[in-house]
C-alpha cells in the first residue's frame, strides 16, 4: 500500500475546497427539500392512565395489597391495550381506515418506570386523529378491564390533545445533520480522489519514485 503524505493530503484538500463546499451545500439543500416537501409529518398524542386502589377500606394492609396487585397488572394491562379485541372496537367506533395490524403499528404503550402509570401514544399524519384514537383506546380499555377483571381501577390522568407541531420534523436540526453528512461525504470523496490520483504532486515524490536527487526544476508559468 502506498504511503500517504499527510502534508500533501492536506494541500490536496485545500485545493479541492470549492468541491467540498459544493458537496456540503448540495447535500444540505437536498436534505432541506426532503424535510419540507417530501417527508411526511407525523403528530404524536398521548394519554396517561394510572392504576388506582382496588379495595375501599383505608388500611395500610389494603393499600400495600393494592400496590402489589397493580404492579403485577401493569404489564398485563399494557398487552391488553394493544390486543386485537381493543383495536377492533376502536376501529369500529371511530370508523378508521386501518386494519388491526396497521393500528397496532401506530400505537405505542409504555410503562413509566417504577410507577403504576401507563402511557398510550399514537402517531398519525392528523393531529386530531392521533388524540381521538389515544382517548378512545383509553376509554375502551377501561370498559374492557371492568368486564374482564370485574374491577374498576383505571383512571385517566392526562387526556390526549391534538399536537401543534409534528414530532418527526425539525428543520434546523435536520439541516444541521444533513450538512454534517455532506461534510463527511465530501471528505471521503476527496480522499478517494487523492488516493487514486497518480499524478506527481511534488519534487520529493519524484525523488522517491526514481531514487535519484533532482538537480533542478522549471517553475510552472501561466500565459
Amino acid at each position: 500500500m502506498e504511503e500517504i503524505n499527510l502534508k500533501d493530503l492536506f494541500s490536496y484538500f485545500l485545493n479541492k475546497l470549492s468541491l467540498m463546499t459544493m458537496i456540503i451545500v448540495l447535500i444540505g439543500i437536498l436534505g432541506c427539500m426532503y424535510a419540507i416537501f417530501i417527508q411526511k409529518p407525523l403528530y404524536n398524542s398521548y394519554t396517561t392512565l394510572v392504576l388506582t386502589r382496588v379495595s375501599d377500606e383505608n388500611t395500610t394492609q389494603n393499600l400495600s395489597n393494592d400496590i402489589s396487585i397493580n404492579s403485577k397488572l401493569v404489564g398485563t394491562y399494557s398487552e391488553i391495550i394493544k390486543s386485537s379485541r381493543i383495536m377492533q372496537e376502536v376501529i369500529n367506533d371511530l370508523t378508521l381506515d386501518y386494519t388491526i395490524d396497521e393500528l397496532k403499528k401506530i400505537v405505542t404503550v409504555t410503562n413509566v418506570s417504577d410507577t403504576e402509570l401507563i402511557k398510550i401514544s399514537v402517531n398519525t399524519p392528523d393531529p386530531s386523529l392521533s388524540s381521538n384514537i389515544a382517548n378512545k383506546i383509553a376509554n375502551q380499555f377501561s370498559q374492557e378491564i371492568s368486564e374482564i377483571y370485574e374491577i374498576q381501577n383505571i383512571t385517566v390522568i392526562d387526556k390526549a390533545t391534538p399536537a401543534l407541531v409534528p414530532y418527526n420534523i425539525n428543520i434546523l436540526k435536520q439541516v444541521g445533520l444533513y450538512l454534517a453528512i455532506g461534510f463527511v461525504l465530501a471528505l471521503i470523496t476527496i480522499f478517494i480522489m487523492y488516493y487514486f490520483d497518480n499524478k506527481i504532486k511534488s519534487i520529493e515524490e519524484v525523488e522517491q519514485k526514481i531514487g535519484l536527487p533532482i538537480l533542478g526544476s522549471i517553475p510552472s508559468r501561466t500565459f
